[in-house]
């Protein structure tokens, strides 16, 4: 008997849906159709952080170009004028780096590199380094060359000459020999960071105010001995050997009212600009950091000011002030004490922790200068001048458009070369008409 239940009917078959008309101009040039939606929300938190991170960086690193080069085009003028009957010397600077608290020399000298020096060398000016590996080395130079200066004042003839000259020596030499008169003008010094301004402080003091020969060394402490091999000695003596040692201070703070000043010491010193240089190390420390970074063209819009007022040799007198703190209210606080002041609060801890001799050792005799707040005696720091810019001079710089060829990036500058020769091609060409004195 035959089954009258009626089989299913086949499906109907679904017509596919026409595809949405593609952009013709996309198609032409093969490039893929763009998508109908909008990324998800993780694409659009990624890309979103990505683009404002890449912006902040691009805009601060731009602007950071464009306040160096706005100092730079202000003492650029220096460059150019001439020098006193052809044979004269140009104003010669010197430049005191140290390592920071922590760290290494490298990062002070990248931090004049990329601040400090385009200004000096668009203002045509020379200087000479003077640097610091160890804690008392800038202190050590400074007191060194005013003693050299001192000794030259106060020579009798009595004392031998060297054996032989030094580089300096033999450079100043040659020069009377051509008759290059030396420059006669302010010169000054540029101080970079805090660190490196206690030092340069201390290094004046110790060099009007201490005497010329060294005083002798208090008797040290009997060292003990270990008990060692003769073999084994002279290898032990080679590992010892390191960096020459440092030259002992000729005076200490507590020193200076008992000390006089020579007779023919000038009524001013060479001015000095403190220059910031802010450095921070730490885990902890990575938001200050970043903010720091994204705000660099901050600090080269100040460097530059201190910069341009070396070079186009502006300065005045340190200022003082009565001491805020009721206990020392009649004490005077000069300026000098308080400059990068703030730069302290940056540096490891190490810096001001006291290291206790292990046994057997003698205790370290180097001045610790970081950790010790900054003395000076009425006599020198009158003395003293800063350089600081004047009104008119920083009016005139801020007026200074820099041209956007000279702070754009690498993308930007290579397309506005594409552009301008593909301009240059489409060009017409102007037929000047030949004359008698270009046809030979």
């Amino acid at each position: 008997m035959a089954d009258s239940t009626p089989s299913p009917a086949p499906p109907a078959q679904l017509t596919p849906k026409a595809p949405k008309p593609r952009n013709q101009a996309l198609r032409m040039l093969g490039l893929p159709a763009l998508p109908s939606k909008l990324p998800s929300r993780n694409w659009m938190i990624f890309w979103t952080i990505t683009t404002t991170v890449t912006a902040a960086i691009i805009y601060d690193k731009r602007e950071k170009k464009r306040a160096i080069a706005r100092w730079s085009h202000a003492v650029e003028h220096l460059a150019k004028e001439p020098l006193h009957n052809g044979l004269g010397q140009v104003r010669k600077l010197t430049i005191y780096l140290a390592c920071p608290p922590g760290d290494g020399l490298r990062v002070s000298q990248d931090h004049y590199t990329e601040y400090v020096k385009p200004v000096l060398a668009a203002s045509g000016l020379d200087w000479e380094f003077v640097q610091g590996r160890r804690e008392g080395d800038v202190r050590a130079v400074v007191a060194e060359k005013i003693r050299k200066v001192r000794r030259g004042w106060e020579a009798t003839g009595e004392e031998p000459a060297p054996e032989e000259p030094t580089k300096e020596e033999i450079v100043e030499r040659i020069r009377k020999e051509r008759g290059i008169e030396d420059y006669d003008g302010v010169r000054g010094d540029v101080v970079i960071g805090r660190h490196t301004w206690k030092e340069y402080v201390r290094g004046l003091h110790e060099g009007w105010l201490g005497p010329l020969a060294l005083p002798p060394q208090p008797e040290p402490l009997p060292k003990i001995e270990a008990e060692t091999s003769t073999e084994e000695k002279p290898a032990e003596e080679l590992k010892s050997k390191g960096p020459p040692p440092q030259p002992r201070p000729h005076n200490t703070t507590n020193d200076y009212p008992a000390e006089s000043l020579p007779l023919l010491t000038p009524a001013e010193f060479a001015p000095a600009a403190p220059i910031r240089q802010p450095h921070i190390l730490g885990f902890l420390n990575t938001p200050t950091r970043m903010v720091r970074f994204f705000n660099r063209r901050a600090l080269a819009d100040e460097i530059g000011r201190e910069v341009a007022a070396v070079c186009l040799s502006t300065y005045r007198e340190f200022k003082q002030e009565a001491s805020a703190d009721s206990e020392t209210a009649d004490r005077i606080q000069y300026e000098q004490q308080k400059e990068l002041a703030w730069e302290e609060k940056d540096w490891v801890k190490s810096v001001w922790k006291e290291e206790e001799p292990k046994e057997g050792e003698q205790p370290d005799t180097t001045e610790r200068i970081r950790a010790r707040p900054i003395v000076l005696d009425p006599r020198i720091a009158n003395r003293m001048r800063r350089f600081e810019l004047l009104p008119e001079d920083e009016a005139r710089a801020r007026q200074i458009v820099v041209p956007e060829e000279e702070v754009e990036g690498w993308t930007k500058g290579h397309l506005r070369q594409l552009y301008r020769w593909g301009a240059s091609k489409f060009q017409k060409q102007q037929n000047v008409p030949l004359t008698d004195a270009n046809v030979e």
